[in-house]
């Protein structure tokens, strides 16, 4: 199977190529680092082993901030490298950590046998640690060869992805029964980690390591600074990480909520890049005043107190604008995506609205929604009233906005449970790569 499986990624190689190719057109930072894709580039520095962080996207990468910082903090003498598989990914972590020449950024190399082996030469980890979801096969079989113990950090998979994986248990079987700990955020995580073979000996349930990130001050003071240039005296509210389809549903719901408050902005920012045009010419079409945030500093002097609509047309600013708000929608949820993080507002002590589909932290929601710090809303005239009601009401907006702080900060403490299973095998390195 695992042939067979390799076979056909090595057939998909140029393929794959072609896409970052064309996607380099429109946006350069695919074609950088390119190398880095197929296990290429200079080795780690500093001595002997060090460790090995794949976070496959921006969500990810900010989750893994506080892991990051923390196995700095305790192995400050080993190499430490943060793997990414998107430019997003890869931007953000080097934004991140690029202030400290011990953290490396990279693309991942592509799930190859001969790209993996080159990557575990130049890395030399002790220890992988896979944020939340990543299965590759063959990047745990290589692991598994070289003995490189690995650990799935906030580890969930949903019951669709654990049926799938089912069905090709033989890919993942013996690497998963040899060199993975899982750190599961669910009981129900566990389970089903457990039943594609890791040993129920090697799974502890530790929580979603999300909880752990704390906002800094400089977000909180970087809001500040946003909300005095664009909205000192006005009602702002966030629609963030939006898809097709949702962008409409912030603007309709601007709509009504500018017949009670004429002068609110919406943040409008779409998840992804490529996606920027596109909404601004919805935005054209819309006949809103509205600015890019990439050319706020070209405008006019007072332009930006005109506008109706900001469209945050920048990458890794998002939290600072949650933290300007004073209500947070969080996208990929009213359509059938799964919804992305719901923390990054509640941490901030904003109010925040979601939609129905909540696939891919059904536990996040479940826990923000009993605590009375977040509110479902099915479509863009939900979206509205909520805003409405929830702007309408200060006494409202501070009860639902403290009860998701407080919800963020009774379930931290996955980071030091990781933390611990990370010191049982850095404390054991395994034997030199073959």
């Amino acid at each position: 199977m695992r042939w067979l499986y390799t076979l056909l990624a090595a057939l998909a190689l140029p393929f794959a190529s072609l896409v970052v190719l064309w996607r380099g057109l429109r946006e350069r930072a695919y074609w950088r680092g390119w190398g880095e894709r197929f296990g290429r580039g200079t080795p780690l520095a500093g001595a002997g082993q060090g460790l090995w962080v794949h976070a496959v996207s921006v969500g990810e990468v900010q989750a893994a901030a506080s892991l990051v910082a923390a196995l700095r903090a305790e192995w400050p003498a080993l190499p430490l490298v943060v793997t990414s598989a998107t430019p997003a990914g890869r931007a953000r972590a080097r934004e991140t950590f690029g202030a400290s020449a011990s953290v490396d950024a990279r693309y991942a190399p592509y799930d190859l046998p001969w790209t993996l082996r080159a990557a575990l030469r130049r890395f030399r980890p002790a220890l992988l640690l896979i944020m939340e979801t990543e299965l590759w096969p063959n990047l745990l079989n290589e692991c598994a060869r070289a003995r490189v113990p690995v650990i799935i950090a906030s580890a969930r998979l949903s019951a669709r992805s654990a049926a799938r994986w089912a069905q090709f248990r033989s890919l993942l079987q013996p690497a998963m029964s040899t060199v993975v700990t899982v750190a599961a955020q669910s009981a129900a995580d566990a389970q089903r980690f457990e039943s594609l073979g890791v040993p129920g000996a090697r799974i502890r349930v530790c929580g979603n390591i999300k909880f752990d990130r704390t906002p800094g001050m400089e977000v909180r003071q970087r809001g500040q600074a946003l909300r005095s240039h664009y909205a000192a005296a006005r009602p702002l509210w966030v629609a963030g990480s939006t898809h097709p389809g949702e962008d409409r549903a912030a603007l309709a719901a601007h709509a009504a909520l500018r017949t009670k408050h004429a002068d609110a902005l919406l943040v409008l920012a779409p998840r992804h890049r490529p996606r920027f045009d596109e909404v601004a010419a919805l935005l054209e079409e819309s006949g809103l005043i509205w600015m890019r945030h990439s050319a706020a500093g070209d405008a006019a002097a007072g332009a930006a107190a005109s506008i109706s609509v900001l469209l945050l047309d920048t990458i890794g600013e998002l939290e600072n604008f949650y933290a300007a708000s004073d209500v947070a929608f969080v996208g990929a949820s009213l359509v059938p995506i799964g919804g992305h993080n719901l923390l990054e507002p509640a941490a901030l002590g904003v109010a925040t609205l979601t939609g129905p589909h909540q696939r891919n932290a059904p536990d996040i929601a479940r826990l923000l929604d009993e605590s009375g710090g977040l509110q479902f809303v099915a479509d863009g005239a939900g979206l509205g009233a909520a805003l409405i009601r929830l702007l309408g009401d200060d006494a409202l907006r501070a009860r639902r906005a403290a009860a998701a702080q407080a919800t963020v900060a009774a379930n931290r403490g996955t980071l030091e449970k990781v933390l611990a299973l990370v010191r049982e095998r850095v404390a054991r390195p395994p034997a030199g790569l073959p």
